[in-house]
């Protein structure tokens, strides 16, 4: 009982500072992939790494640069014992063709970014109830307490690779391999609590379930839409894309010397194998933009596609 009252107590006395700097830490993802606002068509090629050597070094005859950008509104993750939300998620990445071959080309933040979400059952879902002390006394600290909140932020966990973009027109290929992590944040948890991690990641592989509407513009270096403009947009949109071939790995760093980590684990049937999980993202888009006639700009046709770009507002 001593120990309730003193969790109780230091609740009390330090839950303003706590709640603070968790909400600080929620708000980061947005923060950290904040990209600018661009004008017109280029808006949805915000965080395009145009100045990266690679863009910016593309001869528009050999290797042609143009900006992908992509994501969707929200799904659902299946995970073990889990199944929640997933918020909004937005690509951004660079494209390098080299005779009809594509790679991406990523941005410092890694190109993918997630909007935060509730994890059901906060605190009390994700390790309670417990047959350990220390564990069943932080869920009865937290009962009917904002402290109980648990938000999930779907991550990148490194580069993304083997991007087809035949797969993004058609359905049933993997469009591309995705390496993700999700971080789990309370005040309980510690800072570096996730589910997989950069050595240890989900590998998501992305396919359509449907045939994506196809729509093509035209547009103006300025992003204004025009039909003899220089520049050129491809709109794959509505289709839905799933993946039910990952593993998920254990859930790590979450506190109390692992102990923390244990719980979960046990709770939400972690690590889960191949087969058991999957996820599903509704109502996909992805939009590939360059100029219409990359040969026209060479050599440096890289350089002036991001001239353009900062010129649009980037």
């Amino acid at each position: 009982m001593n120990g309730l009252r003193q969790i109780r107590r230091g609740l009390l006395t330090a839950a303003t500072v706590v709640v603070a700097g968790a909400g600080a830490a929620l708000a980061a993802p947005a923060a950290a992939t904040a990209t600018p606002a661009l004008a017109g068509e280029w808006a949805a090629f915000s965080g395009c790494p145009v100045d990266a050597p690679a863009m910016s070094g593309a001869d528009g005859v050999d290797v042609i640069a143009a900006c992908l950008g992509g994501g969707a509104p929200g799904g659902t993750i299946v995970m073990g014992a889990t199944t929640m939300s997933v918020g909004a998620v937005n690509l951004q990445f660079g494209v390098l063709n080299q005779g009809g071959t594509y790679s991406l080309v990523q941005p410092t933040n890694g190109g993918l970014s997630g909007d935060p979400i509730e994890v059901p059952g906060g605190l009390l879902g994700l390790m309670c109830p417990s047959g350990i002390p220390v564990i069943s006394q932080i869920c009865d600290a937290v009962v009917g307490s904002p402290l109980n909140t648990v938000t999930a932020t779907l991550e990148p966990a490194g580069p993304v690779t083997d991007f087809d973009l035949g797969a993004a027109v058609s359905t049933g290929r993997p469009i591309m391999t995705l390496p993700v992590k999700i971080h789990l944040q309370n005040p309980f948890l510690d800072a570096n609590c996730y589910i997989g991690s950069s050595s240890d990641p989900m590998v998501l592989k992305v396919a359509n379930q449907s045939q994506p509407t196809v729509r093509i513009t035209r547009f103006d270096a300025d992003g204004t839409p025009n039909t003899a403009g220089e520049m050129n947009s491809t709109d794959l949109s509505g289709a839905n894309v799933a993946d039910s071939t990952f593993a998920v790995p254990a859930a790590r760093n979450c506190g109390l010397f692992g102990l923390i980590d244990s719980v979960v684990n046990a709770r939400q049937g972690l690590p889960s194998p191949s087969g058991a999980n999957s996820l599903t993202l509704t109502g996909t888009g992805f939009r590939l933009g360059g100029f219409a006639n990359p040969r026209a700009f060479a050599p440096k046709q890289g350089a002036e596609l991001a001239s353009r770009w900062h010129a649009a507002g980037g």
